[in-house]
């Protein structure tokens, strides 16, 4: 495992934002402060299903978590359904819900919890579809004619994210996060900085390498400006840190149809199941921590399981 990241990402500790006074009884500033291995955007998003769970309490006169039991919980509940929001929404909410409960109960400030066992609507279960060959071919080799109008530093940084998201399977986030040093190219690998800090290591592939060689070593130095941060690997048109919108526009102009980038990585996942790959390997190379996750996330092509019962089965 490679020696620790000598600029780690900062704790959640250190984005949280003051409460308004009248939520102090709900002690949301000391949650926030107790996600300490949190990502900022995870941050945020607890920090904003707990004030509009607050915010709904309130108007039912409800001033503190104390008076919280578990049918006020599935009243929350219904009412986000009614909404109309999604499936999948509902659910982190519940989940945001669920941890403040427990860290109330685990801190003492509640003797039960009343989220124990909280169900949500579970998710549709919808994923990314995956990139078929013709429609990779184009997004990594052939793009439409409108790119070709695009500056060689362009091109050359846009061919070396594209093959970062198929060959290695990143998150977007994490590609947006890599600095040079996570990159060790003789060795053709790449040191990931995941969800809650968490580190891994993933292999580079041949074509993502001479695309990374030459975007760092000619693209760069042409999008860089007096501001550009020195730790960014990717570079945006103005010389800033690429973010995940960058990239997405980025698709939008390689890909023939609406493609997302997350669909990139559920291809690279897709591609290894297909050839064989073993479903804890995929799971390493994703950065799951659970691997029922990596099960639901992945696909398994009709093809492979024909293959599968033909090659195993004694009556195929």
């Amino acid at each position: 495992m490679p020696a620790a990241h000598p600029t780690a990402p900062t704790t959640a500790t250190a984005t949280v934002t003051s409460v308004p006074p009248e939520a102090d009884h709900w002690s949301l500033a000391d949650f926030e402060a107790s996600l300490t291995s949190v990502a900022p955007a995870t941050l945020r998003a607890y920090r904003s299903d707990l004030e509009s769970f607050t915010d709904w309490t309130n108007r039912l006169e409800i001033d503190g978590p104390e008076s919280i039991t578990r049918l006020v919980l599935r009243r929350y509940i219904a009412h986000l359904a009614s909404r109309g929001l999604a499936r999948r929404t509902i659910a982190r909410k519940a989940s945001s819900i669920r941890r403040y409960f427990a860290w109330l109960t685990r801190t003492g400030r509640l003797a039960v919890d009343p989220s124990a066992g909280l169900s949500a609507p579970g998710s549709t279960g919808r994923l990314p579809r995956v990139l078929r060959d013709d429609e990779l071919t184009i997004v990594l080799d052939n793009p439409p004619g409108k790119v070709a109008d695009d500056p060689p530093a362009v091109r050359s940084r846009d061919d070396a994210v594209l093959e970062l998201l198929y060959g290695s399977g990143l998150r977007v986030s994490e590609l947006c996060g890599l600095k040079p040093e996570d990159l060790d190219l003789p060795r053709r690998r790449v040191v990931v900085w995941g969800k809650g800090s968490k580190q891994r290591v993933v292999p580079l592939s041949p074509p993502a390498c001479d695309a990374l060689e030459q975007w760092l070593g000619h693209g760069r130095r042409v999008l860089a400006t007096a501001d550009s941060p020195a730790d960014a690997v990717f570079l945006n048109r103005k010389g800033g840190r690429m973010g995940t919108r960058d990239v997405r526009r980025l698709l939008d102009r390689r890909s023939p149809s609406p493609t997302h980038p997350h669909a990139l990585r559920h291809t690279f996942a897709t591609h290894l199941l297909d050839g064989g790959a073993d479903l804890r390997a995929v799971q390493e190379l994703l950065g799951h921590a659970d691997l029922s996750t990596t099960q639901h996330y992945t696909h398994v092509s009709k093809e492979r399981l024909r293959n599968v019962v033909d090659a195993t089965h004694p009556r195929a």
